[in-house]
């Protein structure tokens, strides 16, 4: 079950038209991401890339209450599979990094797709050595 006494979502926007919190269709992908072992930071930083806006991670921090490291491997995993595209814009004031901006390039459907697509091959593994174990026990 989801921790909901995070940050609450109700996914209003701020200038930038970034969700300043999830709602509960967020919550439900979160769950259903993890029922079917998507690991903790992918699935909230995937709630939090799922409307199609452009996002930082810093916002991504915020909103999922992930921490930066959590946010890095989550990124890294999306960036592996070529769902995310990724922008640096300088910052307004002083200096510093740059922002990074991430989302999604592919549709959530397609990800979900390639994520049971996964599953499925490693169920058959397991059912292929569970039938191995009954033939030779």
């Amino acid at each position: 079950m989801i921790d909901e006494s995070g940050p609450v979502m109700d996914i209003s926007k701020t200038k930038e038209d970034v969700p300043t919190a999830m709602g509960s269709i967020e919550y439900e992908m979160i769950e259903l991401f993890r029922r079917i072992n998507v690991s903790r930071p992918i699935a909230l930083t995937l709630a939090c890339l799922a409307k199609g806006r452009e996002i930082s991670s810093q916002s991504i921090e915020m909103v999922s209450g992930l921490r930066q490291p959590e946010v890095s491997v989550a990124m890294r995993y999306l960036r592996e599979n070529n769902w995310i595209d990724i922008r640096e814009e300088k910052k307004s004031k002083g200096k510093g990094r740059p922002i990074k901006l991430y989302r999604l390039t592919v549709p959530m459907d397609c990800i979900v797709s390639k994520i049971e697509e996964e599953i499925i091959a490693e169920s058959r593994v397991v059912l292929r050595n569970i039938e191995r174990l009954k033939h030779i026990a």
